[in-house]
């Protein structure tokens, strides 16, 4: 069978930056062509890591806590959001951000799955960067917490679009299958929500990313849209020098006296997993007391003297199509 013929599963050693593709284990390519010679029987080998995945995350100390820090923060998201107050009571409810676990949810045939009470969802959700996850355990954790986010959350899978331009055919087909939404195309995190909220959730990936996307929704009424799950943006600031942050990546460094950040949980189960993990959000009344010159700034980031950018750039120009495509932009213009 094609199960027993894959080599034993090990999980990548502890990182807090995500390795480019030139730096990826050749045991692990290996793995992965052995895996995608026969795809319909190794997307099910893959369901079922993810499967098991998942129930050792709802049964963990981690997913309890990450959901105490998540109901926090999108309390008060939807308070922003100007939800009717009936309406919001009801949202909450509906949201399941509680920790108790489903008996079904730890049955062996479990998936983390969609049962959206229809009226409820508030956002979509945009996931970039979370890397092979059929052939890396911390890539496949992280997949694991997006699918029970999108449930508890009451996001419907379709209203999920994902990326990585690691991602391998069978991957794709994975992902597919597990209803969420798969681009085509590189977008280097350049995605206008449109007046839509939005959660963008994208650990361990490159600062670029994070810089590009603030850059393509660079408006106090986007951002105030915005939730970002990811590299703690404080850390950031604390690891880099001023001049460097401020060069390379402004419009993080322009924006950190406008949001609040919440740490994830840090357990010895998922330290390498979620390790520098935070959920970012946008306060209108912050955002409105920074400098009225913050919004003037305009500047599309190049990093042409970032000695390392930790993103895959696409190469290719952009189609016709490609420009047309829904969400996707780059800094606004005056």
């Amino acid at each position: 069978m094609a199960s027993a013929a894959l080599e034993p599963w090990q999980a990548a050693a502890p990182r807090r930056k995500r390795r480019s593709a030139e730096r990826q284990p050749r045991g692990r390519e290996v793995a992965l062509r052995d895996l995608e010679a026969q795809p319909e029987a190794d997307c099910g080998v893959v369901l079922r890591r993810i499967r098991e995945a998942g129930k050792d995350l709802l049964l963990s100390d981690f997913w309890s806590l990450a959901l105490e820090t998540i109901n926090s923060c999108l309390t008060k998201h939807l308070e922003q959001l100007k939800v009717p107050e009936g309406t919001l009571s009801e949202a909450l409810r509906n949201l399941h951000l509680d920790s108790s676990t489903n008996e079904s949810a730890v049955t062996p045939g479990f998936i983390p799955g969609e049962n959206p009470v229809p009226g409820t969802c508030c956002w979509k959700c945009v996931c970039y960067g979370i890397g092979n996850f059929a052939t890396c355990v911390i890539a496949r954790h992280q997949l694991t917490f997006l699918l029970l986010f999108l449930e508890k959350c009451q996001i419907p899978r379709r209203h999920c679009w994902v990326y990585d331009p690691l991602f391998s055919q069978l991957e794709i087909a994975v992902l597919k299958s597990l209803g969420v939404t798969v681009l085509s195309e590189n977008e280097e995190g350049r995605r206008s929500v449109h007046g839509e909220p939005t959660i963008f959730y994208m650990p361990h990936c490159g600062t670029a990313l994070y810089n590009n996307l603030l850059c393509s929704n660079w408006s106090v009424d986007a951002l105030a849209k915005m939730l970002i799950i990811g590299n703690s943006f404080r850390g950031l600031e604390e690891r880099l020098l001023a001049r460097i942050l401020q060069k390379n990546y402004a419009y993080i460094a322009k924006v950190l006296k406008g949001l609040e950040e919440l740490e994830l949980p840090e357990t010895s189960q998922y330290m390498d997993v979620f390790n520098d993990t935070s959920i970012h959000w946008f306060p209108v009344q912050k955002l409105r007391r920074l400098p009225m010159d913050t919004w003037a700034f305009r500047e599309e980031p190049d990093y042409q003297d970032c000695e390392d950018l930790e993103i895959i750039r696409n190469k290719r120009a952009p189609s016709a199509a490609d420009q047309n495509l829904p969400w996707q932009g780059s800094c606004p213009q005056r």
